[in-house]
């Protein structure tokens, strides 16, 4: 590939390892591409709150796309923001302790938060052992929601927020979930996305991490033919279709290496990214 103007890079399962941290190395690649001229971003799930708390200190990028493309930030300035209506997340909620599923609400500043009178559905969710089909990231980020680093409140109140997630330790709960989740779509106007096949994400209708990188190209003036995307999972699926070129990590599923022009060579636990990119930055 020629030599990109911008980099966009999810966290989970890319940039982080299994342990939620950005290594000491995947920072020194990064902060020497940017001294080489290309910008790089993030484009995660994780709210901006959460992002800097996983790397080294001094870590630094050009830009941060948070909540699957809802907010966006170029440097501390925010560029863009989209919230769900509140009737939506108040249906939402409701429907959620109908069908006993755990959520998380993200408001578009500070840490996501939960009812404290929801804890005992989080508390039955993590029973160990951790059954196989859970992801270990997602695993210990739950275990950092019990353990206080997401916000208990008494009542959710009336303020903007960007999206939902939700839990199942069961692939089948989560599934029947989603459906019901896709019945309300059709008088409720959100979009859904997954992760890994424990958890959906409710957004703003027609939002995405494609669109939010679309909206951070407008800003700055750069073809989407000019970039670089990297990710491993579903909801990387709408910035693979806009990037110009894409590279999937060796730990994705199958259907998203499919998508990608390019597999890195070790997995996200092995320093993937930090791999690919240093082979990217002795290339040019």
């Amino acid at each position: 590939m020629r030599k990109p103007k911008a980099i966009f890079l999810d966290m989970d399962g890319t940039m982080l390892n299994n342990y939620n941290r950005v290594t000491d190395n995947t920072k020194s690649v990064i902060d020497k591409l940017r001294e080489s001229g290309i910008y790089v971003f993030i484009v995660t799930g994780r709210g901006k709150n959460e992002i800097f708390q996983t790397a080294p200190d001094g870590f630094e990028v050009d830009g941060v796309i948070s909540s699957n493309g809802m907010i966006g930030y170029l440097g501390d300035k925010k560029v863009f923001e989209h919230t769900l209506p509140f009737h939506v997340v108040e249906a939402i909620i409701k429907l959620a302790k109908d069908n006993k599923i755990y959520y998380e609400l993200f408001p578009t500043e500070g840490s996501q938060i939960v009812e404290q009178k929801d804890e005992s559905i989080l508390l039955a969710e993590m029973e160990k052992p951790m059954p196989d089909t859970v992801g270990i990231n997602e695993w210990r980020e739950r275990e950092e929601a019990l353990e206080g680093l997401i916000k208990w409140v008494d009542q959710v109140p009336r303020d903007e927020y960007s999206k939902f997630y939700f839990f199942s330790r069961c692939p089948e709960k989560m599934q029947r979930w989603i459906s019901v989740l896709r019945e309300q779509q059709q008088h409720l106007p959100f979009s859904m996305v997954s992760s890994s096949l424990n958890n959906v994400e409710v957004m703003v209708e027609g939002k995405n991490k494609g669109t939010g990188i679309q909206e951070f190209l407008d800003e700055l003036k750069i073809s989407a033919d000019n970039i670089l995307a990297v990710g491993d999972s579903y909801n990387d699926e709408s910035m693979f279709k806009l990037a110009g070129y894409t590279v999937a990590m060796k730990n994705a599923p199958d259907e998203i290496k499919a998508m990608a022009d390019e597999v890195t060579e070790f997995t996200n636990d092995e320093e993937g990214l930090y791999h690919y990119l240093k082979k990217l930055l002795l290339d040019k």
